[in-house]
């Protein structure tokens, strides 16, 4: 790649030395959307110890432009039907640093998340669900090729109150 060619977005495994990365996300100015209280970051780096926050029932990808953390983006299972038999999805979300917004970064970041998972894990569906008021969100998502199905009311208990979601999915065999 040239000097002047523009940096690309890619996705990777955390680091250890990089959880210091997630220790930003305990702010709720820094994204109204994924603050769902002060939290600390000691079951982060005990999971880290354990899994590399990658494992079977759930996981977490840095978002990279060029060689620069910018967010990180996570799946964990959704089961549908009862235990064990009917199958499950995986549910998605992102994160991304305020000054990383609004420049397709994300749209990029939750195509190849996809992508990914539907190579990684034996599942037809990734569910991806965002709060009724975050249009970037809902058109990051329609642009990454989701679906918009439908609204889920009072979905999601986040800064004292019940918010609705907007529920959006992307089929293994959707185009």
């Amino acid at each position: 790649m040239s000097s002047d060619a523009p940096a690309s977005v890619r996705l990777r495994p955390v680091r250890e030395q990089e959880l210091a990365y997630f220790d930003q996300w305990v702010e709720p100015d820094i994204d109204v959307f994924n603050f769902f209280g002060f939290r600390t970051g000691r079951r982060l780096r005990e999971e880290f110890q354990q899994t590399g926050l990658i494992s079977e029932e759930a996981g977490t990808l840095l978002v990279l432009l060029g060689d620069e953390v910018i967010g990180d983006v996570g799946w964990h299972k959704q089961p549908y039907g009862p235990p064990g038999g009917a199958g499950y999805a995986l549910d998605i979300g992102i994160r991304l640093l305020p000054d990383h917004r609004g420049h397709g970064h994300g749209t990029t970041a939750q195509r190849m998340l996809a992508d990914y998972l539907f190579a990684t894990y034996p599942i037809h569906r990734v569910d991806a669900g965002t709060d009724v008021d975050n249009v970037a969100e809902q058109r990051a998502l329609d642009k990454a090729g989701f679906t918009r199905e439908g609204v889920l009311r009072g979905a999601q208990w986040r800064a004292g109150a019940w918010h609705d979601l907007v529920i959006y999915s992307r089929l293994r065999t959707d185009p």
